[in-house]
């Protein structure tokens, strides 16, 4: 067991603290793009060809484990013959890999071979061996020579190679040594042209996935020793790129960041495999990690929904940080990744005070900046509409594109618009440049402060926001203020939305004033919440669930017009029972 211990200091952060972000609404420049296009067309050339040329292996000298436990569901269609993800479902014997038909998730779920840690996890060997080699067969007929963007994606690879030598009794156990043959040599070609286009991947988890894939075929391939000192630095180099200080990482999804805490700890298991000891740059950024990872988790142990990542449960969190030997406290605030955690007796708040992912970093960012969640014990009260990455595939488009805007976030719309812009290529245009940051500890409880100027160039208004947590958790006083910016003055009234989304188990009953409203947890607990400043409704919501299904949920509606001077709305969340 490792042991991360946060900063005693990591509790406050300084009045006044920004977090910028500079150029995050710029995509890949277009010479950018020019350049990474012909980087792909080398890949057909006969040079590189050349380069992929060495010997083929007979043999891998180690098994890793796979120490995390797969989708019982998936699992069980694979042995029915059927690949399934997220509504999307292929039969074994149709797939077509050079014609494909089928979303991006589902690609990547296919040909990252993540579907044999699904099927592992349900049969045994001889069961499952014959229904993972018909699959594999039909990747390697289409892609095992022919080297095109569509099967050799640095990230495609670096994740294939951990799952395949993690795997390999379910792929190599055959007798055909004509299929075992060109399994190995597929594996040793995949693990050379990695090593030349690990560095071109994106930041974030596609290039951490290229380099472990890159040093996990260094340790289990016979010959691969002298690979290990390039890739070590190549994954050191890329995770100070990839991960905050804090433990983040630069997508600021959680759902991203625990998929790169598992790859991490499958490389690890790697070096275990060979009785070698991971470098000690490895360990302590899985510990930064899992800090941060528990920083964004609720009483359920969940993660909270945030830039597209869905509530994911929390047997999946706990067996994944039971896999990585790290034993931490939830980090309370994350400065780079910008997640303030307020926990205090049952109640924990998580609130989204930074700018969101660059976008030539992350395609399906949200704007979420200042929305915050909210729960008490084993139950959600205050969500996101979360989600947009896992929905399910019937609802997938129209509803992701929507569960990414501001208003599908308990926080403040202005002119009933995005804090920050969304393109419809999928990319964050322009929007939150920078927060402004407070937080304080006293006796008395936790307080943040957090302001952003997404709405200062459209509409000459800065909106701050004022959360406050009691020492017993059963009180959330907030504040909600529009704040003229400089040089940037409005004339007319504008119009503002308050919105805060309630879990679908969240009972409601307005009070007979209009002015607040009774909240309900499934265990009985009442929560009284009560506005000051704008208009309360309640009107329907959505809340995608783990599993990525909409479920019909309501919301708390404040509304209001700000004059040129500003406005603020005052609120209180309060634990009668």
């Amino acid at each position: 067991m490792s042991e991360a211990a946060p900063d005693p200091g990591a509790d406050g952060v300084e009045p006044g603290k920004r977090l910028v972000r500079l150029g995050g609404e710029r995509g890949l420049s277009l010479a950018d793009r020019i350049a990474e296009r012909f980087h792909r067309l080398s890949w057909g050339t006969p040079l590189h060809a050349m380069r992929l040329k060495g010997r083929h292996p007979l043999k891998l000298i180690a098994v890793p484990d796979d120490p995390f436990f797969g989708d019982v569901e998936c699992g069980n269609a694979l042995l029915d013959g059927v690949v399934r993800l997220r509504g999307e479902a292929r039969a074994i014997d149709a797939i077509d890999f050079a014609q494909p038909d089928w979303s991006p998730g589902f690609d990547l779920y296919l040909q990252s071979f993540a579907w044999l840690r699904d099927l592992s996890s349900v049969t045994t060997r001889a069961v499952g061996a014959p229904i993972a080699e018909a699959l594999t067969r039909r990747w390697l007929t289409v892609h095992a020579e022919k080297i095109s963007d569509a099967g050799w994606r640095a990230d495609l690879w670096g994740r294939r190679i951990l799952f395949w030598t993690a795997h390999a009794p379910l792929i190599l156990s055959s007798v055909d040594l004509v299929y075992r043959s060109t399994m190995l040599h597929a594996l040793a070609r995949g693990a050379r042209h990695l090593e030349r286009a690990a560095d071109r991947a994106q930041i974030g988890v596609p290039r951490i996935a290229a380099w472990c894939g890159v040093l996990a075929a260094g340790l289990v391939m016979p010959g691969g020793d002298p690979r290990r000192g390039v890739a070590e630095a190549g994954l050191r180099r890329t995770l100070d790129q990839s991960v905050f200080e804090d433990g983040g990482t630069v997508a600021r999804s959680p759902a991203v960041h625990l998929e790169a805490i598992q790859l991490l700890t499958m490389l690890a298991e790697a070096y275990g495999a060979r009785r070698l000891e991971p470098p000690e740059f490895l360990t302590a950024t899985i510990a930064r990690m899992v800090t941060a990872l528990l920083g964004v988790c609720h009483g359920d142990r969940g993660l909270a929904s945030w830039q597209g990542a869905g509530p994911i449960a929390g047997d999946v969190i706990a067996q994944t940080i039971e896999a990585t030997g790290v034993r931490t406290r939830p980090l309370k605030q994350a400065r780079e990744w910008g997640y303030q955690r307020l926990a205090a007796g049952q109640t924990v708040a998580i609130f989204d005070a930074a700018p969101p992912p660059l976008a030539r970093l992350v395609e399906g960012g949200c704007a979420s900046t200042l929305a915050f969640e909210l729960s008490d014990g084993s139950h959600r009260i205050v969500v996101n509409c979360g989600g947009a990455g896992m929905v399910l595939a019937p609802a997938r488009a129209a509803l992701a594109e929507g569960l990414r805007t501001t208003a599908a976030h308990s926080t403040l719309t202005l002119a009933d618009s995005n804090s920050t812009a969304i393109h419809p290529d999928g990319t964050l245009g322009r929007g939150v440049i920078e927060v402004e940051l407070a937080r304080q500890e006293t006796d008395n409880g936790s307080r943040v402060e957090a302001s952003h100027d997404g709405f200062a160039r459209r509409f000459g208004f800065v909106h701050r926001r004022v959360l406050a947590l009691s020492h017993d958790g059963r009180d959330l006083r907030g504040e909600d203020l529009l704040l003229p910016a400089a040089r940037r003055r409005q004339k007319a009234a504008t119009p503002f939305t308050v919105r805060f989304h309630l879990h679908p188990q969240v009972e409601i009953m307005p009070t007979a004033d209009g002015l607040a409203a009774i909240l309900r947890t499934p265990d009985g607990h009442l929560w009284q919440f009560r506005c000051k400043g704008a208009a309360l409704a309640i009107e329907d919501s959505l809340w995608i669930d783990s599993h990525g299904r909409p479920l019909p949920g309501q919301q708390l509606v404040m509304t209001g017009a700000t004059p040129p001077g500003g406005a603020n709305v005052s609120w209180l969340f309060h634990r009668a029972k």
